[in-house]
């Protein structure tokens, strides 16, 4: 009885979340279905916290998430303008740069 309900629970978890078992099998790009699966996820987050019903809490973790999502977003924009560009990061610092790495 025990291996039957630990088997039913395994066929669930993997039905739900192994993109090669669930219905998302039949998308052929793989980025496409971990996309849908991630858009699931965040919306079943969601309906979770809306569901327990603490509206404070779901709003501030809302905003505490997309502050970190753009804190993340302007780390990625600074490496990469870094990168391909560091005369336009140095142009605001109030020091001269002649283009050479020191």
């Amino acid at each position: 009885m025990l291996v039957d309900a630990r088997n039913k629970i395994s066929f669930a978890w993997d039905y739900i979340f192994d993109h090669e078992v669930s219905p998302l099998r039949n998308i052929p790009d793989v980025a496409v279905r971990h996309y849908a699966l991630q858009a699931l996820g965040a919306m079943w987050a969601v309906a979770a916290s809306i569901a327990v019903g603490s509206y404070m809490f779901f709003a501030a973790s809302l905003v505490g998430h997309s502050v970190l999502i753009a804190a993340a977003a302007i780390t990625v924009a600074t490496f990469t303008t870094a990168a391909r560009r560091p005369g336009s990061v140095m142009r605001y610092s109030g020091r001269r740069y002649d283009g050479e790495h020191e």
